[in-house]
């Protein structure tokens, strides 16, 4: 049930794809035991998507980030944990995984859910709260209630922070953490759970990951130490430990253990390695972007996933033991999305060090433009598709060819303070950029020449959005010193000023370019008149947050809107109402658009996401 948003309630957009994986989240990535789906979490949704076709479904059900996800040995049922605000609950949901629907909320735990784990014959879930929270928590699946609780581990220890229960018994499990590993035998008359804590000997660990055997042997951790402990369940002792001489650089980070007795251990160093399950000797190895948050192997193994925390997921042919990247999105923010004139097949998205390109279709990674440590602010095509120009926080214009990502052009120091906005002529043969410091600039762009032609000053803080109507001699621009100003960029002089009290993040030209509408940190849309500047009409944009996004089609009919408070909306322009709303971002949108000929809305937001959602054609 969502809050009905500001304007009327409006139907729901159906969200159609999303490009995006929260790499974060230790073995969030999971191969479902039918060997077709892989599932993983993305903001406040769990996706399921088939490994055939890529076609994506969505748990919907969670209020906010979710931070835990496992699927129960039968593949019946899904289990997802949450985060919440400091002393609220932090709901677990119960999926059926084939119908997917929600079963059950279970509400108990305080501030986070940090693990979880099906007992082998999904009789039990057993859950571990965050840090806050310290509790470990058994519930009867049958029943949808707790059975019984415990703190996680003893005073003297650190927090238990990773979770494994019993391949073959439903009344055992091991938690483990900072300098605790322990194993836990249900009592079910008694509705007790009692822990035993395991001797490490001299070793003090910080346990990082949890892998139990299939037959319940032995269970072997992973440390932050970067070596391999091996315990038995049954005695509780340590068996043996490794690598002793060559640890692993920055920890070990996830295990795979497979029926040879051999083991796969990922590293926070981004190795993923093959080692010998008796002295840990590494047999294979091969380097992957980012810290292996999770290894999951589909059927017997013959093929493993790996996912990193740089959102990257790769697929390993256990035999070859090479790697092939078959997911990748935004691991940060992303400041801008833009679609080529005329063609909804392709967008480009651009973050902190890169550009990309995208198949809408296939949601697929066309092409990568990498600038390292430095941000992309914004970003165009070029109305004849021959580049791709960007606003970068160096300082600099930077022009791409769009196919091969080569660089064509750079303008230096085109801006004090960072190039924040940018957009060009439909003629192409002029930029107009905006900076940090306030200047808008416009550039005359020749066949090998960049020059600059003006320079406007009026603005005195940074611009966030210029737009440029179409004969190519007036553009609008909004900034956060809470003006807009419309300038005659023939003459270069200022036509209007428009005031508010807000700092805008977003301008758009209604297709007639009689009227502006604009949008902000005031939540507010406004409406104004571009002949003389004067208001037209305010709406409430938003119950919450800033509005930093906004796309008008190109019937002027329709606008959306997207911001801070996760929503996207869809507003009737005459009306000023609301038609539709989109839920599905976990992070603040940035921006959206629609794109040419009304296929699809696609936004994007400060947790790198980037969501697909079905355009609503009148029915």
């Amino acid at each position: 049930a969502m809050a009905a948003p500001a304007g009327g309630a409006g139907g729901e957009l159906e969200l159609q794809a999303a490009i995006g994986f929260n790499g974060h989240i230790l073995s969030g990535l999971i191969c479902h035991p039918d060997q077709e789906h892989i599932l993983y979490p993305l903001g406040c949704t769990v996706v399921i998507q088939g490994m055939a076709n890529g076609k994506q479904t969505f748990l919907h059900g969670h209020t906010n980030n979710v931070s835990c996800v496992v699927v129960s040995k039968s593949g019946m049922l899904v289990a997802s944990g949450q985060v919440t605000f400091m002393g609220f609950k932090a709901d677990i949901i119960l999926w059926d995984f084939k119908k997917e629907e929600l079963l059950a909320r279970l509400s108990l735990h305080k501030g986070r859910i940090e693990g979880l784990a099906f007992s082998p014959n999904d009789l039990y879930l057993v859950s571990l709260g965050g840090q806050d929270d310290g509790s470990v928590v058994v519930w009867s699946i049958p029943k949808r209630e707790a059975v019984c609780g415990s703190p996680a581990a003893a005073r003297s220890a650190g927090n238990a922070t990773v979770l494994a229960f019993s391949r073959c018994r439903d009344e055992m499990f091991v938690t483990a953490g900072n300098g605790t590993i322990r194993v836990w035998e249900l009592d079910l008359k008694n509705r007790k759970i009692r822990p035993t804590e395991c001797q490490t000997g001299q070793l003090k660990r910080v346990i990082t990951c949890v892998k139990m055997a299939d037959d319940d042997s032995y269970f072997y951790v992973g440390t932050s130490s970067g070596d391999v402990l091996k315990l038995n369940p049954n005695n509780k002792l340590m068996s043996d430990y490794g690598p002793q001489k060559e640890k692993f650089s920055m920890g070990v980070t996830a295990l795979l253990l497979l029926k040879t007795g051999d083991i796969i251990v990922g590293t926070g160093g981004g190795i993923v390695a093959l080692c010998k399950g008796s002295n840990y000797k590494v047999m294979k190895k091969i380097q992957v972007q980012g810290t292996v948050t999770s290894l999951t192997r589909r059927g017997q193994g013959h093929q493993f996933f790996a996912g990193t925390n740089e959102s990257q997921i790769y697929r390993v042919n256990y035999t070859e033991f090479k790697e092939e990247l078959i997911a990748t999105c935004h691991n940060e923010s992303i400041h801008d999305i833009v679609f080529p004139l005329g063609t909804s097949d392709l967008f480009a998205t651009c973050s902190k060090n890169d550009i990309r390109v995208w198949h809408t279709p296939e949601n697929r990674e066309l092409l990568r433009i990498v600038i390292p440590n430095m941000t992309c602010r914004a970003i165009e095509f070029m109305s004849d598709g021959r580049s791709i120009i960007s606003a970068w926080n160096d300082g600099k214009i930077r022009a791409f060819m769009p196919e091969t990502g080569r660089l064509m052009y750079v303008i230096d120091h085109a801006h004090s303070l960072g190039v924040t906005a940018i957009a060009a002529t439909s003629n192409c043969r002029r930029i107009i950029s905006g900076g940090g410091e306030g200047q808008v600039r416009v550039w005359e762009i020749g066949e090998r020449t960049r020059k600059l032609e003006e320079v406007l000053k009026e603005h005195i803080s940074a611009v966030s959005c210029i737009k440029i109507k179409k004969n190519d001699r007036e553009c609008v621009t909004a900034s956060l010193d809470g003006t807009c100003i419309i300038w005659d960029i023939v003459r270069f002089i200022r036509n209007q000023m428009i005031l508010a009290n807000t700092l805008f993040q977003c301008v758009c030209y209604h297709p007639e370019e009689y009227q502006i509408i604009t949008s902000g940190t005031d939540r507010r849309i406004g409406y104004w008149e571009v002949f003389d500047g004067s208001a037209i009409r305010e709406l409430e944009g938003s119950a919450s947050g800033s509005i930093n996004g906004m796309d008008i089609t190109s019937d002027g009919a329709h606008f959306v809107t997207g911001g801070d408070d996760h929503l996207v909306k869809m507003w009737d322009y005459n009306e000023g109402e609301v038609t539709h709303v989109g839920v599905g971002h976990s992070g603040s949108i940035t921006r959206l658009k629609i794109c040419p000929g009304n296929k699809y809305i696609v936004s994007v937001s400060a947790d790198g996401a980037i969501l697909r959602w079905r355009y609503p054609h009148a029915r």
